[in-house]
């Protein structure tokens, strides 16, 4: 299948290797022209513009977006709404606000272009590893693309969980999760450091993989983290928030539904540019593990 991609970071540089590998023709475009150009020297076929992406596919086309969520992808969409015709499909991977992707799908569906929203997990290792998809959109849009789906996710790791917006709300309540494991394995690591013993951190986290009731991926990169820097000394404990954990606490207050840790993970984040703990410092690492975040060196 030929799909463009309109966004070469360090998750949409990836998500188009995985494509080509799975012998899917890939059009890039990206204003970095050097990205462009490495990527065509792996085999996709590199854009000028967004006119040229897509004028170098086929009817009906299919574009997919890994920019960053706000004004840059609303200009994108903007952008390629007036560039693609009816029949054709325009797929966010990135981490919008679910109401925004309602919106976009509404003012797209007046052109006939269908709006995919896919909340995409993964990080930098989903290239190895394949990227969790949830799916939000019309269904005979979404069928189409099922070969891209199936080829960007691991096995079972694509689901199809609703209508426009469904995707990128169920990757907004799956960050708001991601808070609250990040965070409690941040307190538990800091009260093992606290404690009147001479605890390896690394062994721990290594013995916990193995077995254990919490053991996770998060758990597994928190374990490389403490193996390269046992005491985090190379890491300020500094961690930023993205804005879905905002996002999935005022939802949550809309809906009325109790999300305490969650709100209380976010908070954290907040008093760690306030204050240097252990805590915080495991979850800088853990950003930098899964996602490449950047983490402020001491």
């Amino acid at each position: 299948m030929k799909i463009g991609m309109v966004g070469l970071g360090k998750m949409g540089a990836n998500m188009t290797r995985r494509l080509l590998r799975e012998r899917h023709e890939v059009v890039v475009y990206d204003l970095d022209r050097k990205a462009v150009e490495d990527l065509g020297g792996e085999g996709a076929e590199g854009a000028a513009s967004l006119e040229d992406l897509v004028a170098r596919l086929e009817a009906p086309r299919a574009v997919w977006i890994m920019v960053p969520a706000g004004d840059v992808t609303d200009r994108t969409v903007a952008d390629l709404g007036e560039l693609l015709g009816a029949g054709d499909t325009l797929i966010d991977g990135g981490n919008s606000r679910y109401t925004d992707s309602i919106a976009r799908s509404e003012s797209l569906a007046a052109r006939d272009i269908s709006f995919v929203d896919a909340g995409t997990s993964g990080g930098v290792w989903g290239l190895e590893d394949g990227y969790c998809l949830m799916v939000g959109g019309d269904r005979k849009a979404v069928d189409r693309l099922e070969p891209i789906f199936t080829a960007l996710a691991p096995e079972n790791g694509f689901a199809h969980v609703g209508g426009p917006g469904a995707g990128h709300f169920t990757k907004m309540v799956h960050n708001g999760v991601e808070y609250g494991l990040m965070q409690a394995y941040g307190e538990g690591f800091e009260l093992l450091q606290s404690a009147p013993f001479e605890l390896d951190l690394a062994q721990i986290a290594e013995v916990w993989r193995h077995g254990s009731v919490v053991r996770s991926w998060l758990l597994d990169l928190a374990a490389r983290a403490l193996e390269a820097d046992p005491q985090l000394e190379h890491v300020e404990g500094w961690v930023e928030d993205s804005g879905e954990g905002r996002w999935t606490i005022e939802t949550a207050i809309d809906n009325a539904v109790p999300v305490p840790v969650i709100a209380q993970a976010l908070f954290a984040r907040f008093a760690s540019r306030q204050d240097g703990s252990f805590s915080a410092k495991l979850l800088a690492a853990l950003r930098h593990q899964f996602g490449g975040h950047s983490v402020r060196p001491r």
